[in-house]
């Protein structure tokens, strides 16, 4: 059995005052963007959003309603009988990896386990796995070796803590939920408002100590449970064992949080499908999905754009922050063909114009323009589009890029770089349009820098203007 009150050696103790000394790794500071991938047996019904488990217990449902008509009464089949159609047959880790390459993602980040308490990888502590039933392999552990082969960073997310309570609808009526014979699936189905008790959180740190000595992630990615008080204890004893371990392998390792879990400076900022309206000193992520109304594979997905999704990452990295981007595989494991279609046309624009986002830190300012962000979680739906005045800042050393985040129909005004501003105190060297065959037409002066684009589009979406000073 795994010793959770062990604590390898390294200079991490479990309090907050020693793990407030976590750094960010250079590798998340610098990759900026990753791909999330929630799968999992939600995916066989491919109905309403990945919490169908949950809902196919609560009679006030359209997900209680649809599998009623869909496959009958949950008595006779509940949750686990989607098992067997969740297949895998399909499933390519190294096909996967190589979308996600030529995506431009710099980390890969598969949930290792919903709320809905089936692992996608092979534990010790429970038969419910994929290893065990359905696919009956290791999907986590192939997809890591796969991730790793093309140069990426491995990370997992984990969202056991909410079991505690996810399945608890069907405890209401005659269920298979009531069943002794899969409570070790189902349970504990406790009650909403409850806490979870010592050997529940004590098994759920067990779990995470087995991920990360059999999968060595760099990334552990926390949903927003954990907030409870009772989890503050167990948060820190799993910090200070995953950044020793960290420390041991000579890898930089990160945690993502939520609200208020951690401590700011000993884990990083994730804001759901949010994003902040200035450059925040801290380094943040957004996650947020390629769909609108859904993380897991459902028939019915609202799709964003590429456009979009690329203003977004441009947005989020002048304000020190990166983007993780969700997809959700079929049951097979075969990607939908729009989500794959949008992630490589992200990619081909990271082809371009990659070297304003990879690597780079945030600027004096953002940048400038009228299109408002909200600040906050679930707000990446509720901008309006970006015009030709919005401009996003990034630099790399003493080249600064100015991200154009629609197509201007004339000569364009940066007015941020003023002679009179004084934000860019340097002369101005060169201009250039990145991805354009020649270069711009370009002047300063008192109202800013004034630049004239050419007729064609060296990209589809999002233009980059890199200036460097005179040598």
């Amino acid at each position: 059995m795994i010793n959770t009150m062990a604590v390898p050696s390294g200079p991490f103790q479990p309090t907050w005052d020693s793990l407030k000394q976590f750094k960010v790794p250079q590798w998340y500071q610098d990759g900026k963007f990753g791909i999330f991938i929630h799968w999992g047996l939600y995916s066989v019904p491919a109905y309403g959003n990945e919490w169908y488990p949950r809902n196919m217990y609560r009679e006030d449902t359209a997900e209680f309603r649809h599998h009623l008509s869909t496959y009958g009464s949950q008595k006779q089949f509940g949750y686990k009988d989607f098992i067997p159609r969740f297949t895998a047959a399909q499933f390519d880790p190294d096909q996967w990896a190589d979308i996600f390459h030529r995506a431009g993602a710099h980390f890969v980040v598969p949930v290792a386990e919903h709320h809905d308490g089936f692992a996608m990888y092979d534990t010790r502590f429970s038969d419910w796995c994929a290893a065990k039933m359905g696919p009956r392999r290791d999907l986590i552990g192939s997809l890591a070796e796969s991730v790793r082969r093309q140069g990426m960073v491995f990370g997992v997310s984990y969202h056991r803590a909410e079991h505690w309570w996810f399945m608890n609808g069907g405890t209401t009526f005659d269920s298979d939920v009531r069943d002794g014979r899969y409570s070790a699936f189902y349970g504990p189905a406790a009650p909403d408002g409850s806490q979870p008790d010592e050997a529940y959180l004590e098994n759920w740190l067990a779990r995470l100590y087995e991920i990360i000595d059999k999968y060595h992630p760099q990334l552990f990615w926390f949903d927003w449970w954990i907030e409870q008080p009772v989890f503050e204890p167990y948060l820190r004893r799993f910090a200070s064992y995953f950044y020793n371990r960290g420390v041991q392998w000579g890898q930089g390792v990160a945690i993502n949080y939520k609200n208020k879990s951690f401590p700011e400076q000993a884990a990083i900022l994730d804001l759901e499908r949010g994003q902040l309206s200035d450059i925040r000193e801290l380094f943040w992520q957004n996650d947020t999905s390629i769909s609108k109304n859904s993380w897991g594979y459902v028939e019915k997905q609202e799709y964003k754009t590429a456009e979009s999704i690329i203003c977004d990452l441009v947005d989020i990295v002048s304000k020190n922050g990166a983007l993780l981007l969700n997809i959700g595989p079929r049951p097979d494991g075969t990607i939908p063909e729009t989500e794959e279609q949008i992630l490589l046309d992200v990619g081909h624009w990271l082809d371009v114009n990659g070297e304003a986002i990879y690597g780079t830190r945030t600027w004096k300012i953002y940048g400038e323009g009228p299109t408002q962000v909200e600040s906050g979680m679930f707000t990446d739906t509720k901008r309006a589009s970006f015009t030709e005045r919005d401009m996003r800042f990034t630099v790399n050393g003493d080249t600064l890029y100015v991200t154009v985040l629609a197509w201007p129909h004339g000569p364009i005004t940066i007015q941020s770089l003023s002679t009179n501003m004084r934000l860019y105190t340097s002369e101005i060297g060169d201009v250039q349009l990145i991805g354009a065959p020649a270069g711009v037409r370009w002047s300063r002066d008192a109202a800013g820098l004034h630049v004239q684009f050419p007729a064609q589009k060296p990209s589809n979406y999002a233009y980059v203007l890199k200036i460097t000073p005179m040598r």
